[in-house]
């Protein structure tokens, strides 16, 4: 960690007669002003700090100023007790070269105290808050366009919306925050009780059509504001948890020696036992030039008492905190004002909290650059960039075995020949004490095929959905086929399609696999072979193999012709039941994970069967690697790409953590700590399609799902969060996601029933790829 990284540059600080804890400044990228001698304002130049601009008019303490935003007309207001006051500081420096006093045009009269400004983006009106109203002015004269009046304590902040200019937001110190329709004079919306402390911040995110709210208790709620004005919350969040999770994080990145976590922050302090209260919100795009740092709209700047943070409301996560330390004039600040600086630079107003000051801060982007730069050290890849090391366990073959020698002949081997059974054929038709139970009496086999009656053999193919892949379609939306599994309640543990879209498998609660066709029309074929729940089923990438394990310790492997698994590894081969399994390698490997183990297997797949001794089979397997979690925990699930050669392979564990494991080298070569607040119990990759491309780099993403923690796409490269989705509940079970062929959707489990892929009441339910849906 860099932790002679400087970021905040101290630009001049200015010592006022008493303090200014509470008084809102202004700071735009050209100028700064302060209250000057209670009644007085100077507005100073970031560029030339001598001679500022003196202003006077006010009679009573000057308690509220804003900058306008209008790039052509430099706009300052100011109110007191007594007035609120608009100036064009153009004029007024032309005033005062002149040799004259510069003046302003006074808007409002007898407010009150005002403890907060704000104009619109035009540069129309003037939204003033005194006391718990809302009074807003006319710019161009003396006028009150309107008195907003509903909260029940004094009014803390209040903004213009961007995109609707007659729309207002308003936030109190009684924790609520209101939509008012300026014109009519009516609010719209009004929130619930939101915290215990009253909300002190508001700020618009354009892009996203949002508005986010702070609280004094470091609280911040993320609303979106559709066009019916109904808000409906997006994210919430907590900065002192934010900031302990990041300290945690970065404690764990310096104890895994092989770790390329992000590292975000210059230093890592101990555990902030503090209240961070909210009082400054700001977005502005990320100033790190590195490459891994995307341009988002979902960056946003939080100024509190300690300094300053930069959150991303698409992961909820902490990216970069700076606080006030070395040679900074201020170590506790009361109130901020943020802009745009030089270049990529940020000006921040800061006013002390305990002592008569203001400071100017410019927040370096060449040290944010430095900070950002160890986000990625060596970036890993799905995608293979290198062969095979000489020593990887990718390199492991099946030891050939060759031809029995043959027996004997002659009279001195007629002692060895034992009796033979007196029958007339070599082979005997088993009396069936061996085959498993059937689950329902004089229910007539499904997997025989029938034999055509015409005398041309002529194979029938089985027709899939769509020849092609829609990939610019929009998702699905519409239930084509409802159909339930199973005559009594049981759950549909797991689901997946054939690499060519043709088959469906269903892994039962009741131990059975279910062969669908992709059209859901016809019966399925039935393969019993396990005695407890069947957890997990998985295609084989050449489509002729599916393999089925259990909570009985078992793995099965299939082929759709034959009612008997061709490949049984039993109980004595794992001492814990198998939580994930899977063809990996092109078929290569069988990678399978029980306990706290990744396990890796080369097999053998022969389909013969001797009448006699159907008990023994002839396919066989052999383990070549054991990988264990790093920390010892018990796997939740493990994910891996078998469409193509790839040396990664996830797995989640028990400790919340996701560990990346690299089997060219046959070791971790990342770890996310505390991906989420519970144990990750599904993981998921973007894993492409035959009948649709993409780009490499997209294969690289994969999602993993939490219990009451909803869903995380990680990108693979930074090992970082780049989007959370917390619209579906998962309260409780365990519902799992997955991406679309085209990678442009994500399909995700919900208790509610919105999206029924695999339902725990038994059902499936097939989507026609042409409807639209909604998705996170």
């Amino acid at each position: 960690m860099q932790s002679d990284v400087q970021c905040f540059v101290e630009r001049f600080t200015v010592i006022c007669n008493k303090s200014l804890s509470h008084v809102q400044l202004a700071c735009c990228s050209s100028h700064c002003a302060v209250p000057w001698l209670d009644k007085n304002v100077r507005v100073y130049t970031t560029n030339n700090l001598k001679h500022p601009l003196e202003l006077t008019g006010h009679y009573g303490e000057v308690s509220a100023m804003v900058f306008g935003t209008m790039k052509d007309r430099l706009i300052l207001c100011s109110a007191s007790e007594d007035y609120v006051i608009l100036w064009d500081l153009d004029q007024c420096y032309r005033q005062v070269r002149e040799g004259a006093i510069a003046s302003g045009r006074v808007v409002g009269t007898l407010l009150g105290r005002v403890g907060h400004l704000s104009l619109c983006p035009q540069t129309t009106k003037i939204a003033a808050c005194s006391g718990s109203k809302v009074f807003v002015l006319n710019v161009e004269r003396e006028e009150v366009l309107a008195v907003l009046k509903a909260h029940l304590g004094p009014v803390t902040a209040s903004e213009f919306c961007p995109w609707d200019l007659n729309l207002l937001i308003s936030v109190s110190k009684d924790r609520t925050f209101k939509v008012w329709d300026v014109m009519k004079s009516e609010m719209l919306f009004q929130s619930a009780v939101l915290s215990a402390s009253p909300l002190l911040s508001l700020f618009f995110m354009e892009q996203n059509r949002q508005l986010i709210a702070g609280s004094g208790d470091g609280q911040l709620w993320c609303y979106t504001l559709p066009v019916d004005h109904k808000c409906r919350l997006a994210t919430k969040l907590d900065l002192q948890k934010l900031e302990q999770k990041h300290q945690k994080n970065l404690r764990n990145i310096n104890a895994v020696p092989n770790g390329t976590y992000g590292i975000t922050q210059n230093d890592v302090r101990g555990t902030v036992e503090t209240v961070k209260p909210v009082l400054r919100i700001w977005a502005q795009r990320p100033m790190c030039g590195h490459a891994s740092i995307q341009q988002r709209g979902s960056y946003v700047w939080i100024g509190s008492s300690d300094g300053l943070y930069m959150l991303d409301l698409d992961t909820s996560e902490l990216l970069i905190t700076l606080p006030f330390k070395g040679d900074l004039s201020i170590s506790m600040a009361g109130s901020w004002a943020i802009s745009h600086g030089h270049g990529d630079n940020m000006f921040c107003m800061v006013t002390s909290l305990f002592e008569p000051s203001v400071v100017l801060l410019e927040v370096n982007s060449a040290g944010l650059d430095e900070l950002c730069f160890s986000l990625v050290e060596e970036q890993l890849s799905v995608v293979p960039s290198s062969p095979l090391m000489p020593a990887s366990p990718l390199n492991a073959e099946q030891t050939k075995q060759g031809p029995k020698p043959q027996g004997k002949t002659g009279v001195s081997c007629q002692k060895n020949v034992k009796d033979q059974a007196l029958v007339f054929h070599t082979q005997v038709k088993s009396s069936g004490y061996s085959t498993a139970p059937h689950r329902t009496m004089f229910k007539p086999q499904t997997n025989v095929k029938k034999k055509s009656n015409t005398s041309t053999k002529t194979k029938t193919k089985k027709k899939s959905l769509l020849s092609e892949y829609p990939s610019q379609s929009l998702a699905p939306s519409i239930c084509t086929t409802h159909l339930a599994v199973s005559t009594t309640p049981t759950t549909v543990n797991s689901l997946q399609y054939s690499g060519d879209g043709k088959q469906i498998l269903c892994g039962l609660g009741d131990s059975s696999v279910l062969l669908y066709e992709s059209s859901l029309t016809k019966d399925p074929a039935v393969y019993t072979g396990h005695s407890k729940s069947v957890n997990c089923v998985s295609w084989s990438h050449s489509k002729q193999w599916f393999l089925s394990s259990s909570e009985d310790t078992a793995l099965c492997i299939w082929t759709e012709s034959v009612a008997e698994p061709v490949l049984t590894m039993g109980c004595d081969q794992f001492a814990k039941s198998i939580r994930s399994a899977q063809f990996y390698y092109l078929d290569k490997f069988l990678l399978l994970a029980s306990g706290s183990n990744i396990l890796l297997y080369l097999y053998h797949l022969d389909t013969t069967r001797d009448d006699i001794k159907r008990y023994k089979q002839r396919s066989k397997s052999k383990l070549t690697g054991t990988f264990c979690m790093t920390t010892g925990t018990n796997i939740t699930s493990v994910s891996a790409i078998n469409d193509f050669y790839s040396y990664i392979v996830l797995a989640a564990g028990a400790d919340r953590t996701i560990q990346v494991f690299d089997m060219n080298h046959g070791h971790v070569a990342t770890q996310i700590p505390d991906a989420h607040s519970r144990p990750v119990h599904h993981l998921a990759q973007n894993k492409g399609s035959l009948f649709c491309s993409q780009t490499p780099e997209s294969y690289n993403l994969f999602l993993s799902s939490a219990i009451t923690d909803g869903l995380k796409m990680w990108d693979l490269r930074t090992a970082r969060c780049v989007r959370r989705y917390e619209s579906h509940v998962n309260r409780c079970h365990q519902c799992t996601a997955a991406f679309s062929p085209c990678g442009r959707f994500i399909a995700t489990g919900s208790e509610d029933q919105s999206l029924l892929t695999g339902t725990l009441n038994g059902k499936l339910a097939l989507f026609h790829p042409t409807d639209s849906l909604l998705l996170p």
